[in-house]
């Protein structure tokens, strides 16, 4: 790590002291994936910046360094493929809602599930809590999809540049990205509803993301 870096999270986050040695090795481990495509100080930027994010809004830190280093390499995926270093296979496809605990993850979990590789799918919060709804997870495990491997992230413009179709439930709070096709599903927000509504909420979601899924995966006549 740079001096100027350690000297710059050194100022910023004194905490971000005691993972540094983890931070430092995962942005390593990225460094075989993006050799020429980006440097090893922009690696280590982007790990730290990521977890810093995260723990802004995070109760348990136990396993924070782990979902940084997700979190980073997702990002920087997400930006290679927005400079066109790194080849768009598949559709982008991005839901982003307020907390990124509940309607975004349910509409990224059923359209990953229904793809089946077709479409890659990512989620973000404009304000992101520290879990997941507990009841919306419980509402998708009744399906068959765990939510336990997901968590909620911030929007960032690397995501959004990345993506081609933005779904937004997040209102004025959203920013606008040009280049993007935009589906702003009027949709009621989980958060502190029952089971049943959040059941309704889901199904709604599902019938959307079908129908999504059906026009980027048909191939024109």
């Amino acid at each position: 790590m740079s001096e100027e870096l350690h000297a710059q999270v050194h100022r910023a986050q004194p905490e971000l002291l005691m993972p540094q040695a983890i931070l430092l090795r995962t942005a390593a481990d990225l460094s075989a994936k993006y050799t020429g495509v980006f440097s090893p100080k922009m690696l280590e930027r982007y790990v730290f910046e990521s977890y810093t994010a995260l723990r802004r809004t995070s109760k348990v830190h136990t396993h924070l360094t782990t979902l940084a280093g997700r979190f980073a390499a997702d990002r920087l995926t997400a930006l290679a493929q927005s400079q066109g270093a790194a080849p768009k296979d598949v559709p982008e496809v991005l839901f982003i809602c307020v907390h990124n605990a509940g309607r975004s993850q349910m509409a990224a979990a059923l359209l990953d599930h229904h793809a089946r590789g077709r479409v890659h799918v990512r989620s973000a919060g404009s304000a992101p809590i520290h879990a997941i709804n507990p009841t919306v997870a419980l509402a998708m495990t009744e399906i068959g999809i765990d939510l336990g491997a997901e968590y909620p992230k911030p929007l960032t413009d690397d995501v959004a540049a990345a993506a081609d179709v933005v779904s937004m439930g997040c209102g004025d709070a959203c920013a606008s990205y040009p280049g993007k096709r935009y589906l702003d599903w009027a949709l009621a927000d989980p958060d502190a509803q029952p089971l049943d509504v959040v059941r309704v909420i889901r199904n709604d979601l599902d019938t959307r993301v079908r129908q999504l899924l059906r026009e980027l995966t048909t191939v024109p006549a």
